[in-house]
């Protein structure tokens, strides 16, 4: 995925100024792709310049806000850039390799490291607080988004199924992460 098609997502859903295309950023797309506001910003200008968006001065505000909108080459660049084909992206996760290299050192040594054992189950516990957090989160945007009787979106379009299942593919990894983290900190154990 690339940054400036998150953009044009997010902007075709609702056009808007940067500021505002930035907090809806972080509370939707930016759970799936992150990027700082200033990438955003500079993603923007770059998106103007190639000609897929276009902008205008807001109207009776002070300072430089302008309102950003998909034009039809930037609909056309999103058509085509949702019809190629792209292999699954591994994991990068520093815990993971922290982990491994914890098993290599210890493997090497005649005792192993309590206090080191001890530092990576509170590292690996605190990830799955953090994940089991971003779980809670993610099923109370479903329950208040798609549960039966929900205005929040249309149900039942095609849209609405996709909107859904990309949330479901993020609960679904939370709850795969924290049950492994669990499992993990099990063996972990002195």
């Amino acid at each position: 995925m690339s940054l400036p098609h998150a953009i044009l997502t997010s902007l075709l859903e609702k056009p808007g100024s940067g500021a505002e295309l930035a907090q809806r950023f972080d509370k939707s797309i930016g759970y799936f792709w992150q990027a700082t506001h200033q990438q955003i910003y500079r993603e923007l200008a770059r998106l103007e310049e190639r000609g897929l968006i276009r902008s205008a001065a807001r109207e009776a505000t002070r300072g430089r806000k302008r309102d950003f909108a998909v034009i039809p080459a930037g609909l056309a660049e999103l058509e085509r850039w949702t019809s190629l084909a792209q292999d699954p992206q591994p994991v990068r996760d520093a815990l993971l390799v922290r982990l491994r290299a914890a098993a290599v050192i210890q493997a090497g040594t005649v005792q192993a490291d309590t206090a080191r054992a001890g530092i990576l189950r509170a590292e690996l516990a605190r990830h799955r607080e953090l994940h089991q957090r971003q779980l809670s989160f993610y099923q109370a945007v479903e329950a208040h988004d798609f549960a039966a009787g929900s205005e929040a979106r249309a149900p039942g379009t095609p849209d609405h199924r996709l909107q859904h299942a990309v949330l479901r593919a993020g609960i679904m990894f939370e709850r795969a992460w924290v049950s492994w983290a669990e499992e993990t900190l099990r063996t972990l154990e002195p």
